[in-house]
């Protein structure tokens, strides 16, 4: 029997986008946060930092390999890397990421425009391998950032309202997609939990022949890396 990957979340092998440098001279991902989804960052190879940006402020957490650190929603962050930083990603909510749960710190004035956003969002392609959709992708990182900077400064300067109204405008340019969210929701977190309640019921029954369907399941890799927020993605078929 094949289950799905724990918890109902997924994982992705990513490498940090190191080059070109962004316009403050740091290497690093497109900032950008997530609304309903925690994500967690398991790093294995090359040194670099987090940061991140909340209601308590702008912070930095280096990065080395065996590194766990993991963020909750509303942390407006960028991944970026001192030299070769790469990580597996553990995001929870499996799906709905990539079903529009992440909104790129853009300048206000974009993210308070959705046809801006969409605009400013958007990129040719996700190949990795198709130079355009590259340089798109670093363009796309280059304005996002000027969009934190503007948020760091306001931080740093115990001014607040900045961030409050980038929520804002985040939970406007998504509230179209939370039916969308909640219908996957369902299929895959709720009905792990479910299964796991069903798991728990039969054990406290004193029954195991459930216990019969077990077996080992190998996700494999999708073989074409492509173009994410913090860098190159390798994602793991869901199964």
């Amino acid at each position: 029997m094949t289950v799905p990957f724990p918890g109902g979340t997924a994982v992705s092998r990513l490498r940090v986008y190191d080059s070109p440098a962004a316009a403050d001279g740091v290497r690093g991902g497109t900032p950008h946060l997530h609304l309903v989804s925690t994500e967690a960052y398991l790093v294995t190879a090359g040194t670099g930092r987090l940061e991140t940006i909340t209601r308590e402020g702008f912070a930095s957490t280096a990065l080395s390999p065996g590194k766990v650190v993991w963020f909750a929603p509303g942390t407006v962050h960028r991944a970026v890397t001192d030299g070769d930083l790469e990580l597996f990603v553990l995001m929870a909510n499996a799906g709905l990421p990539e079903a529009g749960d992440a909104v790129i710190s853009f300048p206000i004035d974009v993210l308070d425009d959705a046809d801006a956003y969409d605009r400013a969002s958007a990129l040719p392609s996700t190949d990795a391998r198709d130079a355009h959709s590259v340089r798109a992708a670093a363009a796309r990182r280059d304005r996002a950032v000027d969009g934190f900077l503007a948020l760091r400064r306001a931080a740093e300067a115990g001014q607040g309202e900045l961030l409050e109204r980038t929520y804002r405008a985040a939970a406007r340019l998504c509230q179209g997609r939370t039916a969308q969210w909640r219908e996957l929701l369902d299929e895959r977190v709720l009905a792990e939990a479910h299964r796991v309640e069903r798991l728990r019921s039969a054990i406290a029954s004193g029954v195991v022949d459930q216990l019969g369907n077990a077996a080992p399941t190998v996700g494999d890799t999708l073989a074409s890396e492509r173009l994410g927020m913090c860098g190159v993605l390798q994602s793991y078929a869901q199964r």
